[in-house]
């Protein structure tokens, strides 16, 4: 049976946490960067374990008051410290709960900095591998990331974005633009679908892409992202599509 595996971006104060932690299989926790608290990580990481719910991290730059969706020009090494900051609090919460974290998955600006820019993905990338080799990538498919992580030796997950616009190169439409993100539900659900059955994306100028993700982003900071999420999982499930958390590709020797 043809799986894929669905996940959110958690702990950002939504107030929608826990009725996505009952769709998704994969939950990315937002570690006291751009949002994010002890508490809620904690609150989170409980219900991931009751659940079964792969557990990640989701660092980003330190700018809550703008959300991590601006990069901020700063040293190489002072961001470095952020992204280990935020790494070794959600591990000490993830430790004290006794739920493994499978993943990191870089949140906003810095996500779009790394899938663009390979040298600074490597800096990013290798660090994570520094603090813990086994951590998988959860990396938009296509982007720098993808290679940024097998230069370095992480493990890999692939993945799209179910409500995100592409370029026909492949990245996300930049959120000023118009459309950039897609707010019409069938769009949506067809192009998990379409995602999930045949390995395909549209970008916004109806180039077809191909790609190899397995796991589909469902924002959790968008208005009716709950109903969104529930209903992209029960058509997923109504064409024979298992929804599950997969195994990471693992680096070559």
């Amino acid at each position: 049976m043809t799986s894929i595996d669905l996940n959110a971006d958690l702990g950002e104060g939504m107030g929608t946490d826990e009725d996505l932690l009952q769709i998704v299989s994969s939950a990315s926790i937002a570690c006291g960067g751009h949002a994010g608290d002890a508490p809620t990580i904690r609150r989170i990481l409980k219900i991931c374990k009751a659940r079964g719910v792969r557990a990640g991290a989701h660092p980003g730059y330190a700018d809550p008051k703008r959300f991590g969706r601006f990069r901020v020009v700063m040293p190489l090494d002072q961001l470095l410290g952020q992204i280990r900051s935020q790494l070794f609090l959600v591990r000490f919460i993830a430790d004290e709960v006794g739920v493994p974290l499978a993943y990191v998955k870089l949140h906003g600006a810095l996500a779009n900095q790394t899938a663009e820019e390979l040298a600074f993905a490597i800096g990013v990338f290798a660090t994570i591998q520094a603090m813990d080799s086994r951590m998988a990538v959860l990396a938009l498919d296509n982007s720098q990331q993808v290679r940024a992580a097998k230069a370095v030796g992480l493990p890999l997950i692939r993945e799209a974005y179910a409500d995100r616009a592409y370029t026909p190169d492949g990245l996300l439409v930049p959120r000023a633009q118009e459309g950039s993100v897609i707010h019409d539900v069938d769009a949506v659900i067809e192009r998990c679908l379409r995602l999930a059955r045949s390995g395909e994306l549209v970008a916004i100028d109806g180039t077809v892409l191909k790609s190899s993700a397995r796991s589909i982003c469902l924002h959790g900071d968008t208005p009716g992202a709950v109903d969104l999420a529930r209903e992209v999982r029960d058509a997923l499930e109504g064409e024979g599509i298992s929804i599950k958390a997969g195994s990471p590709e693992l680096p070559t020797p």
